[in-house]
């Protein structure tokens, strides 16, 4: 008896202790739905982490892009110098100007030389390849100055231009310019001039004017194998040399040297 009476004790005692503790089933649905939160929150980090991955892997490539365009701007950038010095260079104020300027000295002597003989040192010319601008404020000093290139003919009434001369006085300057060109450029190709045709030269002349210019064709017959020249007068005198002959052909009269 006194057994069973401690057994229905204990029993007594654990419903109590049952009846006084809380409902287990609200706090395992709390805890559920926390699970259930944090696995959403999990997921959302995973994806978010698989994007910053795949952003870290663009922002690898974009990088290396940068560089690869860095190294490229840096060789436009030497290309570009180079470039820009080689403009300045073959320019018209680079390698031209400084050819032109070397150049016209001589080309200037050479002419002089020839028209001396051509026009009994009547005649002068000179290159100008500067000049100042039309500026109506500038002054001499301040003047901005423009590249040219001007023929300036004087002869003993000094400076005049060109159109006032004279047909025989514009071809001898004509000619002395042409020949001392051409011999200029065959001086710098490293030839010499073989052949030198006159066409319809004598008809512009004078009497004085034929001997000058046959005086002057002879002084530099010596420079050419075959002096040609054309003319439709009948007078023309041919320079006298041994191995010179004429050549008749209708009314023109070819004179070959």
């Amino acid at each position: 008896m006194q057994e069973r009476q401690q057994l229905v004790t204990q029993i007594t005692e654990i419903e109590e202790q049952l009846a006084a503790s809380t409902n287990p089933i609200a706090e395992i649905q709390a805890l559920e739905q926390q699970i259930a939160t944090r696995r959403r929150q999990l997921d959302e980090c995973i994806t978010q982490l698989g994007r910053l991955e795949q952003l870290a892997l663009q922002l690898e490539n974009l990088q290396t892009q940068y560089e690869e365009q860095q190294q490229q701007l840096q060789t436009c950038r030497q290309q570009y110098r180079v470039y820009q010095e080689l403009a300045q260079a073959f320019g018209k104020n680079g390698i031209q100007a400084l050819m032109i300027e070397n150049v016209l000295p001589q080309l200037e002597a050479e002419t002089n030389q020839l028209l001396s003989r051509l026009t009994g040192n009547q005649l002068h010319v000179q290159f100008i390849t500067q000049k100042s601008g039309k500026g109506s404020k500038s002054t001499k000093k301040t003047a901005k100055l423009i590249d040219t290139l001007d023929i300036v003919i004087a002869d003993a009434r000094g400076t005049r231009a060109y159109e006032t001369y004279s047909g025989g006085e514009a071809f001898r300057i004509n000619f002395a310019i042409r020949l001392a060109l051409a011999k200029l450029l065959a001086q710098r190709a490293g030839a010499a001039l073989q052949l030198l045709i006159v066409d319809e030269g004598f008809g512009t002349q004078d009497a004085e004017g034929c001997d000058r210019l046959i005086a002057a064709i002879n002084a530099i017959a010596n420079d050419f194998a075959c002096i040609l020249t054309v003319t439709h007068m009948p007078t023309s005198k041919k320079p006298s040399k041994p191995e010179s002959k004429s050549i008749r052909h209708k009314k023109d009269h070819r004179l070959g040297f």
